[in-house]
């Protein structure tokens, strides 16, 4: 447990940090005049050269494994900043990357990880919930099919499980794709709007 608590303290101080320096630099941003419209904020992430898709893949990818954030803000931000497919793939591979590492994680630390990271009510609920289904799997790829479901918790639970890393991945890199280019395309077209 101790372990499992250290390493959610030290994640959420790297988070943190890097969410303020983010915040610092889009606040300067806009006080020197880079956010006045779409194509101003563009040209201002442009400059940044491969740091700002980066930045975004791994804030996207850090709040699968800290799940304080939902991850349809670095979807809309992604939009904004790089256009539908370009924030597409930078919130796709954030967040693939994210979800096997939360796997993976858990897999590691066990249920003591696990119940850092996911509030105990919720918790409960994903056990008692798994417990009495047989097709998990099934349901597992319908849930990051689909807009809105918790999948940053199941991505922890199907750590605790028998599922093969090999199947999680594929279902991550199969199920994925569409939520995320559906949100990208949303908010790139409200962007242009």
């Amino acid at each position: 447990m101790a372990n499992a608590l250290t390493f959610k303290r030290l994640l959420t101080a790297f988070l943190v940090v890097l969410l303020a320096v983010c915040t610092l630099i889009l606040f300067k941003g806009y006080l020197d005049g880079h956010f006045q419209s779409i194509e101003s904020l563009q040209a201002y992430v442009d400059s940044f050269g491969l740091l700002a898709p980066v930045a975004l893949m791994v804030i996207q990818a850090l709040q699968v494994v800290l799940p304080v954030l939902p991850g349809f803000l670095g979807c809309i931000v992604g939009a904004g900043m790089f256009g539908a497919m370009g924030g597409f793939w930078c919130n796709y591979i954030g967040i693939s990357a994210g979800s096997i590492l939360a796997f993976f994680l858990a897999r590691k630390f066990g249920t003591n990880l696990v119940q850092c990271m996911v509030p105990m009510e919720k918790y409960r609920s994903f056990v008692d919930w798994m417990e009495r289904r047989r097709s998990y799997t099934f349901i597992l790829f319908l849930a990051i099919l689909l807009p809105l479901a918790p999948d940053d918790f199941l991505c922890y639970f199907s750590g605790l499980t028998g599922m093969s890393a090999k199947k999680f991945t594929w279902i991550i890199l199969l199920g994925k794709p569409w939520c995320i280019l559906g949100y990208s395309l949303f908010f790139a077209y409200i962007a242009k709007s």
